[in-house]
């Protein structure tokens, strides 16, 4: 921040300043909160003036008879967004040590009247005109429909908290393009210093709630960078923050005319960088295809613009390709786009797209492989949502592979035929803040799953994440919201949200606030019943049972590394080998092939009779569509452990109950191309 330059003083009046600044202080500072009493969660020293929380009764501590955390957890917010997109796209912040009067003023662009507030209209429509004044009277915002205002100011999020929220995940997020193209800025539009910046800056929120509590560890917001802290944190009835980072280009992983700009190495030590700062969850493309990932689609005026910037970034408009499966990528359809598609070179225009090819062409590159694997040696969660389908299937594949848990869908933007698979594997999901009835049908259509897999729900606000919020209801709709209300927990009364000189009413406002969380799960509880919300409140525990569960994975053993192998045949080639024991050999590089017919077989001797659970298949483009897995403890009689005949190529996981063998056999049935088969690697597990 730049501070403006004073007059100079002579030294006769510093006492005069003194006492001014003395008076300030006073005005401004931390004081005894009129609230405040001998309640552990009341602070002993609130800013005056400040918002309101217009919540009572004390916020429930420890578990429930099952030795579990309660709570809500928002798996998807973005608390220092104003910090990000250099910094005047997201007008207001989380906090100042000023005062609310300076963390809730808007953009100075935006005044007198809002004519030059350029993305309030290009995301809002209309002419973007409005009152720029915040603090006191918010007559215009924050509001459900205004894309460039603060939600997440922290005495909203300690109302949430005190709603019943437990866990919060704090996305630190930007993206470069939008920084460079948008008008007003007044910072560098690198990714990686405005993620450090955002990191720091959550540490600094933490102090100041600390300060109104008594000192370091006392107040309610407590950064969390194990699950264990976070389970710590929970049982005292805190709220435990989760770092995440959702940017377009990590670790300056942007690719350009589909060359890489990034190396391995730029990977692990961006990885390392983020662990440090306390990351434990990160996406790896957001919006724009990258060195690391597609991304999957935006669609309408939108995916247009996203496109314009898509080449301005990269040099390349998305490309699409017809789904091989039942998931599928945002169409991206025509729409026009006009003041994005201004900023294309003379000649050049957005491509159409044909309506049956809804696929980015574009997976997981090698390099976002790296990072998968990278992630899971740090034990990091990844974050599924923006990644095309084709990146997410191959994703996937990795982790169940490994039988790895840690994969998060925080905000609707994963098609919703992967649930099983995340489910299956221990992961997580969150859905998008819809509004009530949006909410509540996502909610029922992957129901039957929550209770197959007895896990929990959970929410991604994306809150200053430029994407809108549910709208009201209505004074007159029915099952409105009834204020005052009981808490889900039945221990605390929530009113009505008042700061400065502005109420608002979820029937009539809409979600305009991080403030509103509690009155808009209050609505779903009235449209939707109360098993949508049982679900959510087991949230807290199921994401902490996901992480905990990446925190504990140990990667198994391979027993076929470096076995002995034999196969029915091998592709001749005089400038490489094909041999068998290429597929044992630890590395993706090389690869066994078969001869050209579809009677082959790959025979692998683990040299002792160990257990084994599970094979993995590691195919190259000529791969089996129809194939056992035969296990044998003298190689004269085999079992057939598992089969398919539909395979496609890809990473193949092969599940059976546990078998005693000493020899594992791949038996091909039917090819899935005018090849053979052929294999980069095959690891056979205990488990």
């Amino acid at each position: 921040m730049t501070v403006t330059g004073r007059p100079y003083r002579r030294r006769k009046d510093v006492t005069v300043v003194s006492l001014l600044l003395l008076v300030l202080a006073a005005v401004l500072g931390p004081t005894p909160s009129s609230a405040a009493g001998n309640h552990w969660w009341d602070p002993t020293a609130r800013p005056t003036p400040d918002s309101q929380i217009n919540v009572t009764g004390e916020p429930f501590t420890g578990t429930d008879a099952k030795g579990e955390v309660r709570g809500f957890v928002d798996a998807h917010d973005h608390l220092f967004a104003n910090e990000a997109f250099g910094g005047r796209l997201i007008c207001g912040k989380t906090f100042s040590e000023a005062g609310i009067a300076d963390a809730l003023k808007d953009c100075p662009e935006h005044y007198p009247d809002g004519s030059l507030a350029i993305f309030d209209f290009i995301t809002k429509g209309g002419d973007g005109r409005h009152d720029p004044v915040g603090w006191p009277t918010f007559k215009d915002w924050p509001a459900h429909d205004s894309l460039t205002h603060q939600q997440n100011y922290y005495a909203w999020v300690e109302r949430a908290w005190r709603g019943g929220q437990r866990v919060l995940v704090n996305d630190l997020v930007t993206n470069g393009v939008i920084c460079s193209v948008y008008f007003f800025k007044d910072r560098s539009c690198d990714e990686m210093t405005s993620i450090r910046l955002q990191a720091r800056m959550t540490y600094d929120l933490q102090a100041y709630i600390d300060k109104m509590y008594g000192g370091p560890g006392k107040g309610w917001f407590r950064i969390v960078t194990d699950s264990a802290q976070a389970r710590d944190v929970i049982k005292q009835g805190k709220l435990a923050v989760i770092l995440g980072v959702e940017t377009s280009e990590p670790f300056g992983c942007k690719q350009i005319l589909d060359i890489s700009q990034c190396s391995k190495a730029d990977i692990d030590a961006g990885l390392d960088e983020l662990y440090s700062l306390g990351v434990r969850s990160m996406f790896l493309c957001h919006k724009f295809d990258n060195a690391l990932c597609g991304v999957r689609f935006d669609s309408g005026s939108l995916g247009t613009a996203i496109n314009v910037g898509q080449f301005l970034s990269t040099g390349t408009f998305w490309k699409t390709e017809k789904c091989t499966g039942p998931q599928h990528d945002n169409p991206i359809g025509s729409a026009a786009a006009p003041g994005a598609e201004a900023k294309l070179p003379a000649g050049v225009s957005v491509p159409s797209y044909a309506s049956d090819a809804q696929c980015n062409v574009r997976g997981l590159t090698d390099l976002g492989e790296y990072a998968v694997r990278g992630m899971m040696k740090r034990k990091m969660m990844l974050e599924i949502d923006h990644m095309s389908v084709k990146a997410v299937g191959r994703a996937l594949d990795i982790f169940e592979s490994e039988a790895y848990p840690g994969v998060i869908s925080s905000h609707s933007w994963m098609d919703l035929n992967w649930t099983e698979r995340v489910y299956g594997l221990g992961g997580f999901i969150a859905q998008y803040m819809h509004g009530s009835e949006g909410f509540v049908a996502e909610a029922d259509r992957t129901k039957a799953l929550r209770d197959k897999y007895d896990v929990g729900y959970g929410y991604g606000t994306d809150m200053n994440g430029v994407g809108g919020w549910p709208g009201p209801r209505g004074a007159d709709a029915p099952n409105k919201v009834v204020y005052p209300f009981r808490s889900v927990d039945g221990g605390s009364v929530i009113d009505r949200q008042t700061t400065g000189q502005r109420t608002w009413d979820l029937n009539t406002d809409g979600a305009a606030h991080y403030g509103l969380v509690p009155d808009w799960i209050e609505d779903i509880r009235l449209v939707g019943g109360q098993d949508v919300v049982k679900d959510l409140f087991r949230g807290a525990e199921s994401y902490l049972h996901t992480w905990g569960a990446t925190e504990r994975h140990q990667a198994g053993v391979n027993l076929a590394k470096g076995a002995g192998a034999t196969a029915s045949s091998t592709e001749w080639n005089p400038f490489t080998s094909y041999a068998p024991g290429r597929a044992v050999d630890g590395s993706r590089d090389t690869r066994w092939a078969s001869g050209w017919s579809d009677d082959q077989w790959l025979r692998i001797d683990l040299g002792s009779t160990d257990r084994v659970g599970r094979v993995t298949l590691d195919w190259e483009r000529a791969y089996g569509k129809s194939y056992r897995i035969e296990l044998s403890t003298d190689g004269a009689h085999w079992q057939t452990a598992w089969s398919t005949t539909s395979g496609d190529g890809g990473l193949d996981t092969a599940l059976f109950a546990g078998t005693p063998a000493r020899y594992v056999r791949i038996q091909g049935v039917e090819r899935g191309t005018g090849w053979g088969y052929s294999l980069h690697e095959v690891g056979v597990y205990s488990s």
